[in-house]
């Protein structure tokens, strides 16, 4: 990593001087002549240290360091002084200098303190990097699953969560929506913020649009206090609108207002309110086609749809099931005190190969379900709901028309896993060929996660 050093002193020929010798050490380095211009230097980026001379017209290097200290933490600031400014450069250090130096310079010993300071600097962004790649991991980590549909997903949000762009998050119900506006905060910006949650779809029209932007007092029967709305209280955070769709085209237009101004006006109020607020919407109806319906504003489904995030259904990610389950279970076990250890070869068969139509919510339900109704240590079959168990009595594999020979062997390779209960060396034999042939099959496939052994480990 190759550091960028800034020299602030009035006198060209100490700046020059230290360029010099800065530039022999193998660093970059860039020039002020005053307090003034070495700030503006400062906020444009890219200065790993800062060396300043105290005695400047203008804008003193006190005041460079005062500024330094306070905006920019952990951004190394160094002190030029003369001999009879000793009392100001121990001042300097009070507030946060790194060091202070007397003229004429030692370069020898300007040099090593400039390589120590410039160490620490380079172990505190290191620090910095490794705290937010953990934090990435714990956030992303709440999203269960190793599907190569859930990993696109994941890394979307990472790309977006820093930036200040609108998502909307589409899918089916119970995909896990939610949990995609929780990481898009907690990896934003903002994640100090406030984050604010509506479900549009809970509130009639007239208490959604007082629950959104607050109302006045005395502006509607039982209105007896003035009350801030949720973007009004999200300010300066997120604001998730969970089933958009559902919201009529008045309470559409206000929304349309803050994305485009960020401005509104509460329910029975005159007095213009400027919000800073990012606007994270979920929706499981197809807002095109409700577009076209007459039923979504165009200008706002297009304010709205700046990034979008496709969930995949379950049934689209089902090598997620295993891993979702294990989730699940030891959830289940210490909210009941049971000790359940896992499912039996009908039951896990049961699992996979039911479409899950509630997706993530309706898993983590039959889950729950399983574990109040299991006795033994082993959940079966008859522990399972009703239409989870009758999954298993269709043994018919269906080949949709057109597909591939290999997206077809694909499906009976899986069909046959199911039927198997996951074991390996059943779903061969059911098949005809080697365990190592199946093996081979399943990683050409990519369907090595999908084996339902996951769930017993």
């Amino acid at each position: 990593m190759k550091f960028t050093i800034l020299t602030i002193d009035d006198e060209e020929n100490i700046r020059n001087g230290l360029a010099d010798n800065f530039e022999l050490e193998g660093y970059e380095v860039k020039q002020a002549a005053s307090g003034k211009e070495g700030l503006q230097l400062i906020e444009k980026g890219d200065i790993d240290l800062v060396i300043t001379d105290l005695r400047m017209d203008g804008i003193s290097g006190q005041e460079v360091v005062n500024q330094v200290t306070s905006k920019y933490p952990g951004l190394p600031i160094i002190v030029l002084t003369g001999h009879g400014s000793i009392e100001d450069a121990t001042s300097a250090i009070k507030m946060g200098a790194y060091d202070f130096l007397t003229k004429p310079l030692d370069l020898t010993h300007l040099n090593k303190i400039v390589k120590n300071a410039l160490q620490g600097r380079e172990l505190a962004l290191q620090k910095t990097q490794l705290l937010k790649e953990l934090n990435n991991f714990k956030t992303l980590d709440k999203m269960v699953g190793k599907s190569a549909e859930l990993r696109k997903v994941s890394e979307t949000i990472s790309k977006v969560a820093p930036s200040k762009a609108t998502v909307l998050i589409t899918g089916e119900s119970g995909v896990g929506k939610e949990l995609v506006a929780d990481a898009i905060h907690n990896l934003s910006n903002r994640k100090d913020k406030p984050f604010v949650k509506v479900h549009c779809a809970a509130l009639s029209e007239s208490l959604l649009e007082s629950e959104l932007f607050g109302h006045e007092k005395g502006s509607f029967t039982g209105a007896d206090t003035m009350q801030k709305g949720r973007f009004e209280l999200a300010h300066g955070g997120t604001i998730f609108l969970d089933e958009i769709g559902e919201i009529n085209q008045s309470i559409q237009v206000k929304i349309l207002r803050v994305l485009q101004e960020k401005k509104f006006e509460r329910v029975g109020g005159e007095k213009t309110i400027d919000v800073d607020v990012r606007i994270v919407a979920a929706t499981n109806k197809n807002l095109e086609e409700e577009v076209k319906a007459g039923r979504f504003r165009e200008d706002l489904y297009y304010r709205l749809n700046v990034v979008r995030i496709q969930m995949p259904s379950l049934r689209e990610r089902k090598d997620d099931i295993p891993l979702l389950v294990k989730s699940f279970l030891r959830e289940f076990n210490l909210e009941n005190e049971k000790n359940v250890t896992g499912f039996d070869a009908k039951s896990k068969a049961a699992i996979l190969k039911y479409n899950w139509p509630g997706n993530i919510r309706e898993l983590r339900n039959c889950v729950e379900c399983a574990v109040v109704m299991c006795n033994g240590e082993e959940i079966t079959l008859e522990d399972l709901p009703v239409s989870v168990r009758e999954s298993v009595e269709d043994k018919n594999i269906i080949i949709p028309h057109g597909i591939t020979l290999d997206e077809a062997e694909k499906i009976i390779i899986q069909n046959s896993l199911t039927i198997a209960g996951g074991n390996k060396t059943k779903a061969a034999q059911i098949l005809g060929i080697g365990r190592k042939t199946l093996h081979r099959k399943l990683q050409e496939y990519g369907m090595e996660s999908e084996s339902t052994e996951e769930i017993e480990d």
